[in-house]
């Protein structure tokens, strides 16, 4: 399978799974369509070939009238999440427009694939929430209001700035990020469903994308 395509989906929740020797591995429910073909990119036309794919559906009223244009050009409904997967054109040559992807031709059990989604915003925080900072200063010796602050940022004379990149205070989360090396334990292509053993990033309902691995651990050696 080509690392660099996956397929678009939301994480739906947490659950378990009884594999068949009674362990219980801990699992998350990742629904991964039904992914629709929505177009292609070639090298002829665009400089590189990518596979076009959308996830989900949007009410027509709320697309605009150029983008509402280009889904009935290709006979498909809007899509609420589109992206793109690079992919060689020999491998784009066999996809079809309007085509639907399902999980099993694209993922085995016990593949590693990464999963990237958003994690969940926790607003402005204080160097203690975001960081884990121990806090300045004591309770005693006359400190009043300044157990959680995160210490002096100066720099004396030289050079006479702040320097970037300190830990501030600021947002928390909200960004985005990725699982790797995350297990495919169960797929079950009649609810577009794979569960993955291990935590992926975002909240529920949240969307994600799940492609193959594209580092694969190194054992240690002994």
């Amino acid at each position: 399978m080509n690392t660099n395509f996956g397929l678009i989906g939301k994480k739906v929740g947490n659950t378990q799974v009884f594999l068949e020797d009674g362990t219980v591995v801990p699992v998350v429910a990742i629904q991964v369509g039904p992914c629709t073909v929505l177009g292609a990119r070639t090298m002829k036309t665009d400089g590189y070939s990518a596979l076009i794919l959308g996830f989900g559906a949007k009410r027509e009223k709320l697309v605009k009238k150029p983008l509402a244009g280009s889904y009935k050009k290709i006979g498909q409904k809007p899509a609420e999440v589109v992206k793109e997967f690079r992919l060689p054109e020999t491998e784009v040559a066999k996809y079809k427009v309007g085509q639907k992807l399902t999980p099993s031709e694209h993922f085995q059990v016990g593949q590693k694939v990464d999963v990237c989604g958003t994690n969940i915003g926790r607003g402005f925080t204080g160097v203690m929430e975001r960081y884990g900072m121990p806090g300045a200063g004591k309770d005693t010796h006359g400190t009043h209001e300044y157990k959680r602050h995160g210490g002096a940022i100066g720099s004396n004379m030289t050079p006479g700035r702040t320097f970037l990149n300190l830990r501030m205070p600021g947002q928390e989360g909200n960004k985005r990020n990725t699982a790797l090396n995350l297990e495919v334990v169960k797929i079950i292509d009649d609810s577009w469903v794979i569960l993955v053993k291990g935590a992926i990033p975002g909240a529920r309902n949240g969307v994600v994308t799940v492609r193959g691995t594209v580092r694969a651990l190194q054992k240690r050696a002994a």
